[in-house]
């Protein structure tokens, strides 16, 4: 038997994005967001309430998007309860380093080791698309030059439990294990 719940914003997993911009003083500001996914081979989308991140970024048209990590719970929570209208410089607060980036006028938070590099095409109705213009990640989350799940240990929001939650362990793969049944 199932159970109904109506309408709900439930669905797994939920990436914990990082967006990352400058102000108007070309200080780092930080947010988390969970509503966002991939939505073109080179295109982000986020939904977003109005925030001092949306003001930068409707400022300077660019943001960038890190991946929260497990060993950055605490860090990556707080830049999502925490308003950056209300604190002076909330990045600094949560122990974050900005670097420059080299493709678009935003921050790459050095304690975050994978990263999108975004420039808005529109943000409307509080829905933010953004092209993607380059990834960087640390080497040390690479294998064979790629990027490591496994390694770079990113977050799920559960919205259900309120709780975040490490991916687990690979259980298939890709466009292979389903040939089985062809």
């Amino acid at each position: 038997m199932r159970k109904n719940f109506g309408s709900k914003p439930y669905l797994y997993p939920m990436p914990v994005l990082i967006i990352g911009t400058y102000d108007e003083n070309d200080v780092p500001n930080a947010m988390n967001a969970a509503w966002g996914c991939i939505t073109d081979y080179n295109e982000i989308t986020i939904s977003m309430a109005p925030h001092k991140t949306t003001d930068n970024i409707l400022l300077n048209h660019d943001f960038t998007v890190s991946m929260a990590t497990e060993d950055y719970v605490k860090a990556c929570d707080y830049v999502g309860i925490e308003s950056g209208n209300k604190v002076e410089n909330k990045f600094v607060r949560a122990g974050f380093h900005a670097i420059k980036s080299e493709f678009v006028n935003a921050p790459v938070i050095a304690e975050l080791p994978m990263c999108l590099e975004c420039r808005m095409k529109s943000f409307q109705d509080e829905i933010l698309i953004g092209e993607i213009i380059n990834v960087n990640a640390e080497e040390s989350i690479l294998t064979d030059g790629k990027i490591d799940a496994q390694k770079l240990k990113p977050i799920t929001y559960d919205p259900i439990m309120n709780t975040y939650i490490g991916l687990g362990k690979m259980v298939g793969n890709a466009f292979k294990d389903g040939l089985d049944l062809k």
